[in-house]
């Protein structure tokens, strides 16, 4: 690709992202939706204006690094110690029943591969903390009883869901699954996971110190991605997925970083709001490139509409993601109302389902339909809750005279 041809594509993705999710926000609808659907709209799928070359594909990488940095940003251990019991069933029902319930569906009635099949069921798993949160805070609603009990279970959703995506992402390049590579893998993570935060902690106190003796502005930004590149080439070289590398320097910088091993180091929750403020602008940027990459990736046009495989896999995997997460809120000791309301809440995939079937596209698990149904998927996931958790909220005030 020429350069100048290079910076046009950019310049078309970037602004259009933009429009889209404008657009996308005042219908009511996650931002994201706007950018997946911008991708859609520029790619082979519609107009076909622009193909997914290697350099923006690299730079959609670099988006999906900053993604699950944010997703770590936002992590908050303490939720889920204060929520406690009722968090752990939400997230850890929520987490098994879509996954086993995806896995069997796709691998017994779809006659799909094992490989494919983890790969669904996974997508399944992870519910998005940015739309949750975004959601319960423009209701006001956050810091109520069933607004702590989603976020703590979002947040072990999260951590299972990325440790998930690690051992498929291994699998997907080693061309299988055998009992000894599932060891490796995790040994390798739980090791990843027990250094990375506390190397990252100690880093931050030196970049902090710098910071505060340095004339030059942007320090802070600059060392941030320049920790998030070296955390990604380090998990490579540890036998992890990069992807998370960029979620343990998150979940290490976050003010609310709370881990055992953790502990004896100095949190700098002032620091850690200034590293979130400085590093959003660029978060911002170059996240929608990913989202565009995905919708560029999806080409409609190749799909057989009128088979009857797009449609029973859309909307039975569709259910599986809904049942699976309202199966989780079911077992917690709360009223019926705000078990509803929890399990609502708990639907949207967002971000992470994207990653997980953005990375079965590229390592050739997922072929163009399934790719398909599972973005259909994930998109009504993202979409419906927001809309569906209004009207419960309007309805709980409607019955209760407030």
């Amino acid at each position: 690709m020429d350069t100048h041809t290079f910076f046009l594509y950019l310049l078309v993705i970037l602004v259009t992202a933009r429009l889209f999710a404008e657009v996308a926000v005042r219908l009511g609808a996650p931002a994201v939706i706007g950018e997946l659907t911008a991708g859609i709209v520029l790619g082979p799928s519609m107009l076909g204006w622009l193909q997914p070359g290697e350099v923006i594909k690299l730079l959609a990488e670099i988006g999906i690094l900053l993604l699950l940095f944010e997703v770590g940003l936002e992590t908050d251990i303490r939720k889920l110690v204060r929520t406690g019991r009722s968090s752990s069933l939400v997230a850890l029902g929520g987490f098994i029943i879509p996954f086993v319930l995806g896995f069997l569906l796709a691998h017994y009635l779809f006659d799909l591969p094992m490989l494919v099949s983890l790969f669904i069921g996974g997508a399944l798993t992870a519910t998005s903390i940015g739309i949750t949160i975004r959601v319960l805070s423009d209701l006001k609603r956050r810091n109520t009883r069933e607004g702590q009990i989603v976020l703590g279970a979002a947040v072990l959703d999260d951590v299972l869901g990325v440790v998930l995506l690690a051992l498929l992402y291994e699998f997907s390049i080693a061309g299988g699954i055998t009992l000894a590579n599932t060891a490796r893998v995790l040994a390798f993570i739980s090791l990843f996971f027990v250094l990375a935060p506390v190397a990252a902690r100690i880093i931050s106190l030196l970049i902090k110190r710098f910071d505060d003796v340095s004339d030059i502005p942007g320090l802070i930004p600059t060392a941030m991605v320049s920790l998030v590149l070296l955390f990604a080439w380090l998990a490579h070289a540890m036998g992890a997925p990069e992807l998370l590398g960029g979620f343990a320097a998150g979940l290490a910088l976050s003010r609310r970083f709370f881990l055992p091993f953790g502990m004896a180091l100095r949190t700098e929750p002032e620091f850690s709001r200034r590293i979130e403020e400085q590093m959003l602008p660029i978060i911002q940027l170059f996240t929608p490139i990913f989202f565009v990459m995905v919708g560029l990736s999806l080409n409609l046009q190749e799909i057989d509409w009128g088979s009857a495989f797009i449609w029973a896999f859309s909307f039975l995997f569709l259910l599986v993601a809904i049942i699976g997460k309202f199966a989780g809120a079911m077992f917690i000791d709360e009223p019926l109302r705000q078990r509803v309301i929890i399990g609502v809440a708990m639907i949207p995939r967002g971000e992470v389902g994207l990653i997980f079937a953005e990375l079965g596209r590229t390592s050739g698990i997922f072929d163009n339909e399934v790719y398909a149904g599972m973005i259909m998927v994930i998109a009504l996931t993202t979409l419906l809750p927001p809309f569906l958790m209004k009207h419960l909220y309007r309805n709980r005030q409607e019955s209760s005279g407030n």
